[in-house]
């Protein structure tokens, strides 16, 4: 005879008593069928799932008990009421079956270093994912840029001195201790501006790590759903009498999405980009930071302006911006100015600039030469040279057939674009303390107005007319006007990577908004339940799946669909 196997709660884990035997096993339970000839009060074994025991009890004959279907010849199991509570451990520990099991020595129970960093990890995780905490460290930086717009940078600290006194605080308290402590001076290198890009940056990964990266995980799998009640509980569903589940299956393909049949259940999906699109997104942002961060620390700036036909070394203008900053082989490039040139509006105003450079290595080749212009830079080998600015330089004279002679332009009044250079050519005695001569201004390189000894007006005359005039008994030519270039050159690491983040994040952006649609559907028997639901297009993912299933075609046959 046979009988029933019950389950004992021991505290928390699930006990079988039984005799020795032969071992069955069904999903999660252990079952041991007994013989009759064992006898009845013959030792019994308590099968655990974290440890076994040996005790002693007796059967009760008046428990009910049913046929086991893999039960063969005279077998039956025995239920004890009840199993050794907890307290018996100690005794009851010894043999099972005759075999000796020796002790197992518990381990101390101080902290382990392991459990406590993992657990540290994710309470820091956590306060890093944070969203209020990014939107407060990306208000942060805006605040310090705009910041940044309203203290000049970059100006030694007599300017702070001078500007921000303490007598003169900007806002009411910024004074120029607040701009050179904080480093406001230089801002976008100063520690606490760098700080908040990584503090951003670790809260940009933290999100990625905890939330978007499970998203994607959880959306890449194939969940199938057997249940009718689960797929109408999602937020569309339907049914389609007299269908069947590989037609939808087809049409589904057809609209783009990804089908997966397993029997009766199919699944669908399409748009898992839009999944992947915010992982993207703090990528190129992180990409976009580290850009910034190598441009503001390890970048090279200068300013130069040059005469035309002259030269200058790279090296030599060029000046560190952070403690990243590293020189590179292009230092020892020779840059000559072939060619200055302006270009004038009809008003007379300055339209545009441009200057004819070359560059030369080390053994004097040419390695590039082009004409830059405003927003037409130099680029080569990691420099860049921008025209900026320009200047008058000097002005070539002939008096009285003798020259010509370089005059140097001295500037007199610069208001913007509004300039004013003079210069003074002498006559007669020059080792006089009273020197007299004939005085040239200028505002630009188009035309040179003259005056005489007395300060009075003699005439204006353009550069290379050859026109000469006369002004006390001495006939001048003004044979030329030179100009120098203006220009800014920068080494700049940081620039590939920031563009390169600019373009990810857009593009991961316009991905981010594709929708994420998932479909259900199981054939239960000739119908075929549907549901499923979106991310994104709550309002038009109704009209799509109307759509798609009124292309579903009925089967004429209640068989047909069976068949399927």
């Amino acid at each position: 005879m046979q009988v029933e196997v019950e389950a004992a709660d021991l505290t928390t884990t699930s006990v079988f008593v039984v005799r020795g035997g032969a071992r069955r096993e069904g999903g999660d339970a252990r079952i041991y069928s007994i013989t009759q000839q064992d006898a009845p009060h013959s030792t019994d074994v308590i099968i655990a799932q974290r440890r076994r025991l040996g005790v002693q009890a007796e059967a009760k004959p008046d428990r009910k008990v049913r046929a086991l279907p893999e039960a063969k010849g005279k077998k039956e199991i025995v239920l004890f009421d009840a199993a050794p509570p907890v307290r018996e451990e100690a005794s009851v520990r010894g043999s099972i079956a005759g075999e000796s099991v020796p002790e197992v020595k518990r381990e101390s129970s101080g902290l382990d270093l392991r459990v406590l960093l993992k657990k540290s990890s994710k309470r820091i995780l956590a306060v890093l994912s944070n969203l209020p905490l990014a939107i407060g460290e990306m208000f942060t930086i805006a605040t310090l840029m705009a910041l940044a717009t309203v203290i000049d940078q970059g100006e030694p600290p007599d300017f702070y001195f001078q500007k921000y006194s303490e007598d003169n605080s900007f806002w009411g308290f910024l004074n120029w201790k607040w701009v050179l402590y904080l480093g406001f001076d230089h801002m976008f290198t100063s520690p606490i501006f760098l700080g908040m890009l990584v503090l951003l940056a670790a809260s940009l990964m933290a999100c990625t790590y905890t939330t978007q990266i499970p998203m994607v995980k959880v959306a890449k799998r194939w969940s199938f759903m057997h249940s009718t009640e689960a797929i109408r509980k999602q937020e569309y569903s339907d049914s389609l009498s007299h269908a069947s589940i590989r037609d939808l299956g087809v049409i589904l393909m057809g609209a783009g999405y990804e089908v997966f049949l397993s029997g009766p259940a199919l699944y669908a999906f399409k748009g898992l980009a839009g999944r992947f699109a915010p992982i993207g997104v703090h990528l190129a942002m992180l990409l976009i930071m580290a850009g910034a961060t190598l441009t503001a620390a390890g970048s090279f700036r200068g300013s130069v302006t040059v005469p035309q036909g002259l030269n200058f070394v790279v090296g030599d203008v060029l000046e560190p911006t952070g403690f990243l900053s590293r020189p590179t082989k292009f230092f020892n490039t020779e840059v000559h100015v072939n060619k200055f040139s302006i270009d004038y509006h009809e008003s007379g105003e300055v339209s545009q600039f441009h200057s004819d450079l070359s560059l030369f290595n080390v053994d004097g080749k040419e390695l590039i030469r082009k004409a830059i212009s405003v927003n037409d830079p130099l680029r080569y080998g990691g420099i860049t040279i921008y025209q900026t600015d320009w200047d008058f330089s000097a002005l070539q004279v002939s008096k009285d057939g003798e020259g010509p002679f370089n005059l140097a332009m001295a500037p007199l009044q610069i208001n913007g674009d509004k300039k004013l250079y003079g210069t003074f050519l002498p006559i007669g005695e020059t080792e006089s303390s009273n020197v007299k001569g004939i005085s040239m201004l200028a505002r630009d390189l188009q035309s040179i107005v003259l005056y005489d000894q007395e300060g009075k007006f003699a005439g204006v005359r353009r550069p290379n007319s050859k026109l000469p005039i006369d002004i006390n008994g001495t006939r001048i030519v003004i044979e030329d006007a030179i100009g120098s270039t203006g220009l800014d050159l920068k080494i700049d690491p940081g620039v590939p990577i920031v563009y390169t983040g600019f373009g990810a994040l857009m593009l991961t952006t316009c991905i981010s908004f594709l929708s994420h649609s998932q479909i259900w559907a199981l054939q239960d028997g000739t119908t075929v339940v549907v549901g499923g639901k979106t991310n994104r297009a709550k309002l038009e993912f109704p009209e799509e799946m109307n759509g798609l299933l009124n292309e579903v075609p009925e089967l004429v046959g209640i068989n047909d669909a069976m068949d399927l």
